[in-house]
């Protein structure tokens, strides 16, 4: 396969024989995968699977040991996100004293590509007061401004882990509708790492499941569930059956 594509051509990621080590040992190894455009896309597994070593690697945070990746065409390089890739992380990187405004603000001086018409779009959507300070705002509210700075920046690929984890159910799922909603309309590729399987439902149309570092499953989950099983317990038998191996 020829990693090298036009970037306008390319596909959001491609990985081949991809592996991070540690002291410890492999967090991820032997990983050849191929993210396609415009899916949502579930990355789960238990914890330690190789979730965030994986969206390390895709941002180039991290550098592989064995094995290469490309984003878009793009080798990382480890001095920055592609300009086409946004992440959030769970801690969500956001300045408490900084008013929404002065946050939107950093936003357009830190990204080429920054539309501030619809960042302030999706700020008004959320109903959060642009003179409030960071600091002040509600969990949920934190997490909409944090999407808002990721997704105005106009990305090609959403990178997500586990950013709805300090919120409630109502919050979740209103945070996770809004989401996919502006991620379809404007198609962009998401990867949407989180443990709770029942919210991804109906969500995600793409899986792939990590376990102890490995891909035990990775494709559009209407293929890879031929009799209509759902995302979740798709995902969960087939953990079951790698546990299951491990023990005999």
């Amino acid at each position: 396969m020829n990693l090298r594509r036009q970037p306008d051509q390319a596909l959001p990621v491609i990985a081949q024989g991809l592996g991070k080590k540690y002291r410890r040992g492999w967090a991820l190894r032997e990983t050849s995968l191929v993210i396609p455009n415009n899916r949502i896309v579930a990355l789960v597994g238990p914890n330690g699977a190789g979730k965030s070593t994986l969206m390390g690697l895709i941002t180039g945070l991290l550098r592989p040991s064995t094995g290469g990746i490309t984003v878009f065409g793009d080798h990382p390089t480890g001095k920055g996100l592609h300009p086409a890739v946004s992440y959030l992380a769970q801690q969500k990187p956001l300045y408490p004293q900084f008013t929404v405004t002065e946050t939107l603000t950093f936003g357009a001086r830190t990204n080429s590509t920054w539309d501030q018409g619809y960042a302030e779009y999706l700020i008004g959507q959320a109903a959060v007061p642009m003179d409030a300070k960071v600091g002040t705002l509600s969990g949920g509210q934190r997490t909409r401004v944090a999407l808002a700075l990721a997704l105005g920046k106009r990305p090609r690929l959403l990178l997500l882990d586990e950013p709805l984890a300090d919120l409630d159910p109502l919050a979740r799922e209103t945070v996770l509708r809004t989401l996919i909603a502006e991620a379809r309309t404007q198609g962009i590729t998401v990867l949407l790492s989180s443990h709770v399987l029942a919210e991804l439902e109906g969500v995600c149309d793409h899986l792939v499941l990590l376990h102890k570092g490995l891909i035990l499953l990775a494709g559009d989950v209407d293929q890879l569930s031929a009799n209509g099983t759902p995302l979740g317990e798709l995902a969960l038998n087939r953990m079951r059956q790698a546990v299951q191996e491990e023990a005999a």
